[in-house]
């Protein structure tokens, strides 16, 4: 596996009017969502592919198809992306994981913005991606 850069870092929350609170209204951070969104995030902060505040249902989503997190996994409070070359190279990386015993929440996909990820959950409990999302090349 041949990780290129992290590509997205992500704050979790259950509480979106809290979280926008602090990154937005307190330190200022320049993040944004689309109408009707709770995701904000930014791809203009010095040092950082792409920050975002991610609403806990909405992680729940991407990972298990339903906006409700599973009561039988622990909570995660962040989430990282490490980017690969391209989308090949996700399903490799992610078969890989499997092979080291990293079970994925799910295997690589396309998620709709064109993103190649899997995602799984580090002994940290923070949701990792191994992704390929072709704007950041």
């Amino acid at each position: 596996m041949q990780i290129q850069f992290i590509s997205s870092f992500a704050v979790i929350t259950q509480d979106p009017s809290a979280s926008r609170r602090l990154y937005i209204d307190t330190l200022g951070l320049p993040l944004a969502a689309a109408e009707g969104d709770d995701y904000v995030h930014s791809e203009d902060i010095g040092g950082s592919k792409h920050f975002g505040v991610w609403p806990l249902a909405q992680a729940a989503q991407a990972c298990f198809g339903t906006p409700e997190w599973p009561s039988d996994r622990p909570v995660p409070q962040a989430s990282v992306e490490f980017e690969v070359e391209d989308a090949a190279a996700v399903e490799a990386a992610a078969k890989e994981m499997e092979e080291q015993g990293y079970p994925l929440l799910h295997p690589a996909r396309q998620e709709p913005w064109g993103q190649t990820v899997a995602r799984l959950i580090s002994p940290e409990n923070l949701i990792v991606g191994i992704s390929y999302a072709p704007w950041q090349h």
